[in-house]
């Protein structure tokens, strides 16, 4: 279905042609003055160079050409050259009518099918998710269910960390409390245990521990490096406490992502890739690519239009470990193994925009990756407290995830409570799906890239600019309709009504923009597109309803029409809030 901006700048465009001039000049965009028109093409100021014409001589030729235009209500040219446009009603109501009844409420799918990798998680094993893991997931699960939207073949991929020191420090601390344990004893040789000798909690209280150990004591960082390379070099009891490790934390990790309604269709780790990494390297040596450079192994990927500094890709360091790069490098030769993808984009934090730069050159350099492949980097913002600075504990530490979930949930169900209009274990409920939607919507609504200050009390806000004020919206929608169907029974078979108010007409044009924001923010890879639309489009409906007497409409006609059209407002918001990962009540 073509989006209103295409159809308005096609019937501009004849008119343009009918009066000599070339159809491409008829670009429309929303107008900056809607108390003046609502499209605006500025394309006679163009065509006045070109065609030795006044702008305002251009433009009011082309007008006059399309007044009778079924597709205006209203086309006019103003100084000093400007084109003025205002829909027909029947126009608009006729597009509505079409995206009631398509496909994805009209959003056409892409052309060219694409497969997606996206990797968006990243969290280390053993360590409980925390703040600096919210925006990866948040972020990335929106762009995936965008993607998927317009057709896409999408897999999302949690990537996690498994393969590092932060495992033999584990497994150290381990053999420290309890050295009585078989994964120690060398000359066992037996089936070893099923059963974790650690719970969730321990593993979590296990990790700080070892770490801080490590820093104040060379003798106990040693012997997590010297575990570190048994491990990795697969010795059976640290394999066998690896796979406990790896059993506990992902259950858990599930779990936690559950919370937050994130899903990832794939659970590879950095171990996944290891199997790729000697063949790759010396795929690169025979290759003439990697080299030694002070006892290190790189790749040089600086390029001569270079403006900064872009440092050699070391794939081993001089001490003979691999490093990051090294195994994002070997899971990219998995990924095009497993899936040969047409894009993979990752989604991380902008500072670690140097080290994919350097990853993406050196996989292009190498041929580890098709030279079609596109390899995308989206980096985003921190999330700031009150103070500016990253967020924290009142403490000053690093909040636990779950922690700010319950935080925000909290905060919501004492706004919930303050009605006292539902039973205190609805609200509980109501308030971990309007929390969710809060703690989302107050992230995406920022452009990614951007930081952003997270306020509890303004994201928990069921007015404003708010996930609440969304769902708040949607919910009255829902009970409106409820109504309706006890009081009426079913709608007939109606089409929607050309406009009675200025409201009315308002409201069409928002819910007329969605082909075009959804095809806007998966080409700029921008969720927060979709939460300005929704916020705009919330808005128009409030004004509307405050403004039009919808169930004491005396005419039944006029009346289902009221609600057929209230339904697609809600149709639209509920498809917009499903691609930003949340959901709506039934009642607030």
């Amino acid at each position: 279905m073509n989006k209103i901006l295409d159809l308005i700048a096609g019937e501009l465009g004849k008119g343009f042609e009918q009066c000599g001039y070339d159809a491409q000049l008829a670009k429309v965009t929303l107008s900056n003055r809607p108390d003046l028109c609502e499209y605006q093409c500025n394309g006679a100021m163009a065509a006045a160079k070109t065609y030795h014409k006044a702008p305002m001589v251009i433009a009011a030729d082309v007008t006059e050409h399309l007044k009778d235009n079924a597709c205006f209500e209203e086309i006019t040219a103003v100084n000093p050259g400007f084109i003025n446009i205002k829909l027909s009603k029947e126009f608009l109501a006729d597009y509505l009518e079409q995206m009631r009844h398509a496909d994805r409420l009209g959003c056409d799918e892409v052309e060219k099918k694409e497969t997606i990798i996206i990797d968006y998680g990243g969290p280390n094993v053993a360590k409980p998710l925390h703040v600096g893991h919210l925006r990866s997931a948040v972020i990335g699960e929106s762009i995936k269910r965008i993607f998927r939207f317009v057709g896409n073949d999408v897999i999302g991929d949690v990537h996690l960390g498994d393969w590092g020191l932060q495992m033999g420090l584990i497994i150290e601390e381990l053999k420290e409390r309890k050295p009585e344990l078989v994964y120690f004893d060398e000359s066992f040789t037996g089936e070893y245990p099923k059963e974790a000798p650690f719970t969730i909690s321990e593993l979590e209280e296990i990790y700080p521990c070892a770490s801080k150990k490590s820093k104040e004591n060379e003798e106990f960082a040693k012997k997590a490096h010297d575990a570190t390379f048994k491990l990795q070099n697969r010795e059976p009891g640290y394999m066998a406490l690896w796979n406990h490790i790896m059993n506990v934390s992902v259950e858990d990790l599930k779990k936690n992502y559950g919370r937050l309604n994130v899903n990832f269709e794939l659970w590879k780790k950095e171990s996944d890739a290891q199997p790729y990494i000697p063949d790759m390297i010396n795929a690169m040596k025979a290759g003439g690519f990697a080299k030694e450079s002070e006892g290190a192994l790189v790749v040089d990927v600086k390029e001569e239009t270079d403006t900064k500094e872009v440092p050699p890709c070391i794939l081993v360091k001089s001490d003979g470990a691999t490093l990051y790069s090294t195994t994002d490098l070997a899971t990219l030769i998995e990924r095009e193994k497993l899936f040969a993808p047409d894009r993979v984009l990752y989604v991380v934090d902008k500072r670690q925009e140097m080290h994919f730069t350097q990853v993406f050159r050196c996989a292009k350099k190498t041929g580890i990756v098709r030279p079609e492949v596109s390899l995308q980097f989206l980096g985003f913002g921190t999330m700031n407290g009150k103070d500016g600075k990253p967020f924290k504990t009142r403490d000053g530490g690093t909040m636990r995830l779950e922690v700010l979930i319950r935080e925000i949930s909290d905060a919501v169900y004492d706004k919930i409570m303050e009605n006292r209009s539902v039973s205190e274990d609805e609200a509980r409920q109501t308030a971990q799906i309007v929390g969710l939607a809060a703690l989302k919507y107050g992230d995406l609504s920022n452009q990614a890239s951007k930081d952003y200050i997270f306020d509890v009390d303004r994201f928990s806000s069921f007015e404003g600019n708010t996930g609440p004020y969304i769902l708040y919206t949607i919910v009255r929608i829902k009970s409106i309709m409820a109504r309706y169907s006890e009081t009426f029974g079913e709608t007939g078979d109606v089409k929607l009504a050309p406009a009675c108010s200025e409201s009315e007409k308002a409201l069409h044009i928002e819910l007329s923009k969605f082909n075009e924001v959804i095809q806007s923010a998966y080409t700029d890879m921008a969720p927060h597109r979709i939460c300005q639309y929704i916020y705009g489009l919330a808005d128009a409906f409030n004004r509307f309803y405050h403004e039009t007497k919808i169930l004491s409409e005396e005419d039944e006609t006029h009346r289902q029409q009221y609600i057929k059209l209230i339904e697609l407002v809600k149709d639209v918001l509920c498809t917009c809030i499903d691609l930003l990962g949340f959901e709506a009540p039934d009642r607030m």
